[in-house]
């Protein structure tokens, strides 16, 4: 995905592009091809630093607070060498970008100040229970005992909490705490929650799906389910809504189906029937009545397959490259986004689409190279689109983008002369925060990685944050949130050793699992001292502390009475 003609006439390569694919979507270099041997092999060598020197390194992190709480059996994490397809340090990103600090400020001002105006910042702001002006809110969450004071005497307006209330109390609860859940022998790719949080499904190069259940203090594992027909590994998974079953895809011409509980071990083969002789199903998700399952390929098609009458239903040329992710917008299921190695984003409306003549409803240009995944908010009209070019992009889809400006777009990303899955990022992507003429997109977030695979962003949970943030893997080894309101990430959370590849947040508790290559399945929580909490005097006010104090004097003077 994304091989340029010109590196291929270099290496000798004369595959086709869906060959190259297969190599891409996570492919090392010859020399590492072993995930774990990589470890040993360059902490035993010595690369220059010692396990003392290490582990005082981490210490010293830990000091400076950039760690979060960490506790002691976290640290052996740390004191292990980068993983040798990790890339370069992050010291030496930053030492790059502080040239173009002033640059970056004022593009992100003005990209704020574009945000601040827009639908999308209100309602993120009413779900979230903020106040019009971001810079009067508490810094602490509230006491709990003022909150139900609150409750108690109708302020909270009803006879109890609202969501907006829960999301403005657990957003000072953001995860910062690691939990080595499981580790494998192979890379992890995929990890996600099940709709109601109580599952945990995971996907590992080594053709086995793993199904945990969550409701304990530890994940427990519950089955293991061995793939069928898996070319380079398991790429992608999605539950079906009610979570009784499950459906992954591979280099394959079929995505296949599994009940997840029950005594059975069939699975069903979804035959989609390319042209491709190479063919292989980047992304799949369900539609909101588990009826349907829309697939997007290296063929540049969007396929959609009916479960019910057991045949492949709809199939789109959608894209002059892979289609590398797809979703749905809302709970209708009308509403298609698609996203390519072409740089563009598609939204399709199913009621209207004709294979014979297939017009998207619009396209959404800006983003200077391949689009790597797509988030829908859930809402019909906003999602989220990470992409090669080192960025994150908030997209309305009403505000459609020129011809013009995916001409740009397109020429932008065919004109790229690197290849993600081996090179480092280009200067141009590190120094340049510029924006394409006619680029329609919301907001840009900046600060995390996209190399190796095609990484994941999501939109934290509508139930628990009203959607305040963003957060993403990170070819560093890093889990980013990102503010979604202000651009800026907020937290960084260290402790993988390679690529985090998806990330899932728990639709209701603060916690946030991380799917790496360092074969790792971690789980954050938030682990915090009495310092992270308000005292009731900060955020009581006059009215209610003249109210307690009478309702105390009031209760002395009985207790006396009752003495006498």
């Amino acid at each position: 995905m994304g091989t340029s003609n010109s590196q291929l006439g270099m290496e000798g390569d004369s595959s086709s592009s869906s060959d190259r694919s297969e190599r891409g979507d996570g492919d090392e270099r010859p020399q590492q091809q072993s995930s774990t041997s990589g470890y040993n092999t360059r902490s035993r060598s010595g690369s220059g630093r010692t396990a003392m020197s290490m582990l005082s390194a981490a210490r010293a992190l830990l000091t400076q607070g950039s760690l979060g709480t960490l506790s002691s059996r976290d640290l052996p994490i740390l004191s292990r060498s980068r993983s040798p397809w990790s890339g370069s340090d992050d010291d030496d990103d930053e030492e790059e970008e502080e040239g173009s600090s002033t640059s970056q400020s004022s593009t992100l001002k003005a990209e704020t100040e574009s945000l601040e105006k827009s639908e999308f910042c209100l309602m993120t702001k009413v779900g979230c229970g903020l106040k019009p002006d971001l810079k009067s809110q508490y810094s602490k969450p509230p006491p709990v005992m003022k909150l139900l004071s609150q409750r108690e005497t109708g302020m909270k307006g009803g006879c109890g909490f609202s969501s907006r209330d829960l999301s403005s109390t657990m957003n000072h609860f953001l995860p910062n705490k690691m939990i080595v859940e499981d580790q494998y022998y192979h890379k992890a790719f995929c990890g996600t929650y099940s709709q109601d949080g109580e599952y945990f499904l995971s996907a590992c190069q080594d053709r086995i799906l793993r199904l945990y259940r969550t409701t304990g203090k530890r994940f427990t594992l519950l089955r293991k389910i061995a793939a069928r027909d898996v070319g380079w590994s398991i790429l992608d998974t999605a539950f079906s809504p009610d979570g009784s079953c499950c459906v992954y895809s591979s280099w394959s011409d079929s995505v296949f189906l599994v009940r997840l509980f029950g005594d059975s071990d069939s699975q069903d083969a979804l035959q989609l029937t390319p042209i491709d002789s190479r063919f292989c199903v980047f992304s799949l998700v369900f539609s909101q009545d588990g009826q349907e399952v829309l697939c997007g390929a290296n063929d540049g098609y969007l396929y959609i397959y009916d479960r019910f009458s057991n045949q492949r239903v709809l199939k789109i040329e959608g894209h002059h490259g892979d289609v590398n992710t797809v979703a749905y917008a809302d709970s209708t299921s009308h509403i298609l986004y698609s996203g390519s190695d072409d740089s563009l984003c598609k939204v399709w409306d199913r009621r209207t689409l004709s294979e014979s003549d297939p017009k998207p409803v619009g396209v959404l240009a800006g983003h200077l190279d391949g689009i790597t995944f797509i988030e829908p908010r859930g809402d019909g009209r906003h999602f989220l689109s990470n992409s090669k070019d080192q960025t994150i992009k908030l997209w309305d889809v009403r505000k459609f983008s020129s011809e013009e400006c995916q001409r740009e777009s397109i020429k932008a990303a065919a004109n790229g002369t690197w290849d993600y899955r081996y090179q480092q990022v280009p200067t141009k992507f590190k120094s340049s925060h510029r924006r394409l003429e006619g680029d329609t997109s919301v907001m840009t977030y900046r600060g995390h990685k996209v190399l190796q695979t095609l990484i994941r962003c999501r939109f934290s949970p509508a139930v628990s944050t009203g959607q305040r943030y963003i957060y993403t893997g990170c070819a560093h080894g890093r889990v980013l949130i990102y503010d979604a309101l202000t651009g800026q990430p907020i937290k960084t959370l260290l402790g993988h050793r390679a690529c985090v590849r998806d990330v899932s947040w728990h639709p209701y508790k603060p916690e946030i699992v991380s799917t790496g290559w360092d074969c790792m399945v971690a789980r954050w929580q938030h682990r915090g001292d009495t310092d992270d909490y308000a005292s009731d005097d900060e955020f009581s006010s006059e009215e209610w502390l003249g109210g307690c104090r009478r309702r105390a004097s009031k209760g002395v003077r009985h207790a006396r009475a009752a003495r006498r």
